[in-house]
């Protein structure tokens, strides 16, 4: 049976990222580039104006003096004269620099009339000006393929005229619920019957990632239903069931995608909760069969499926990055598997603090609501001193936050 390690370093040696796709700038928001992108152009483009005030020549501009206004500029038009000696051109924020000035005098420092100023303040050269390619070159290389796209580069990429990027192409992955007991969202369950959620917890998560979830369905626990079911799911980039991954009598899962020629790479790690999930490889599309707990399900996805999905998107950073976090209440677990404790962290003089989340069987779904972060127990340590720090990492939003 694998370490906890052990089996994220197998899944991650085992996915590469897709190809790649062209996308409206809009859409590649959270996308990984991918190609380099070079300046086609300076930024900016033409020297223009800081402020909005007029342009002159330094050699002119001694306190008191008085220049000629010749010419009005406003942004998105440019001077038909020169700046010459003893005159000045009004000029607005972002509009050309006309020939023969050296720099910009503000509004709020000259004394305007009909058609001169007056010198208030001290003037500096080159006050007030953007020069042509000072922010970027035309040439330069700008973005590196890999990079997150976020706002700020989604500017950059529309200065430069980019309507469509290159990027990663995002997985499809499909979704399987197994189990005869389960019923669609919407209906009203009998005795013995849940309802399932396994669903739609792993949904989110695949599209808050970046993916594209592909909803199968439920299967019954009947082998021809699944054989027919997981076929269609081998279409998909990846495929992800929850349940029938045990060894009971209706179990069908890992015996179907044996048929199906996925070839499995592990059935157990030593990890609790989710001791039980398999992982297999169909060509290059990864399988993962999940515990059918909802719990179980959910912490083997933080912990195995979102890093590969990380991977097959294009991130470098899938790893989710460990913290050290302070105990505020002693712990003990048995040894021989490396645990993961659902824990609620606040950062609080300096250290971040952690508190069991609640009831940690897996049974309990109302603990991962109050969890923000998972604190992960060594397998040889037993027990854990209120006081003591533990290696935790951080759920959703907050790991984003924590890798940039």
């Amino acid at each position: 049976m694998l370490g906890f390690e052990a089996a994220l370093d197998t899944i991650l040696s085992s996915v590469q990222p897709l190809g790649t796709e062209d996308v409206f700038l809009l859409d590649a928001l959270d996308r990984i580039l991918a190609e380099d992108i070079v300046a086609p152009w300076n930024l900016p483009r033409f020297n223009n104006s800081a402020m909005d005030g007029y342009a002159v020549r330094l050699q002119d501009c001694s306190i008191a003096a008085v220049l000629t206004v010749i010419d009005h500029v406003p942004a998105g038009s440019h001077a038909s004269k020169a700046v010459t000696a003893g005159t000045a051109i009004k000029i607005m924020t972002g509009a050309p620099t006309p020939e023969g000035c050296n720099t910009v005098i503000p509004l709020e420092d000259v004394e305007e009339t009909d058609s001169c100023i007056r010198i208030l303040q001290p003037v500096k050269a080159h006050s007030n000006l953007r020069l042509a390619g000072e922010d970027v070159s035309a040439g330069e290389l700008v973005l590196q393929a890999g990079t997150v796209v976020q706002s700020p580069i989604i500017g950059v990429l529309a200065s430069f005229g980019h309507s469509m990027v290159k990027v990663i192409r995002q997985p499809r992955v499909a979704i399987v619920a197994t189990g005869s007991e389960l019923v669609k969202l919407g209906s009203l369950p009998a005795e013995g019957q849940i309802i399932d959620s396994n669903t739609y917890t792993l949904a989110s998560a695949v599209t808050k990632i970046g993916a594209i979830p592909v909803v199968l369905g439920i299967v019954r626990d009947d082998v021809e239903c699944h054989r027919e079911i997981l076929r269609l799911g081998l279409r998909s980039d990846v495929l992800i069931t929850s349940a029938g991954v045990s060894v009971g009598t209706h179990d069908f899962v890992r015996s179907v995608l044996d048929e199906l020629g996925v070839t499995n790479i592990f059935c157990r790690v030593q990890v609790k909760p989710g001791k039980s999930i398999a992982f297999g490889m169909k060509e290059n599309k990864p399988v993962f069969a999940l515990p059918g707990n909802p719990v179980s399900s959910m912490l083997t996805f933080e912990e195995f499926v979102a890093p590969a999905l990380l991977k097959m998107t294009g991130h470098t950073q899938v790893k989710k990055p460990m913290i050290s976090a302070v105990l505020q209440q002693p712990l003990s677990k048995p040894v021989g598997r490396t645990h993961l404790l659902r824990v609620h962290l606040k950062y609080s003089e300096g250290r971040y603090q952690a508190w069991s989340a609640g009831r940690q069987e897996t049974s309990f779904l109302k603990t991962m609501v109050n969890t923000n972060a998972i604190a992960v127990l060594p397998a040889e340590q037993c027990s854990f001193a209120a006081g003591s720090e533990v290696q935790v990492h951080l759920l959703g939003e907050a790991f984003r936050l924590s890798s940039i």
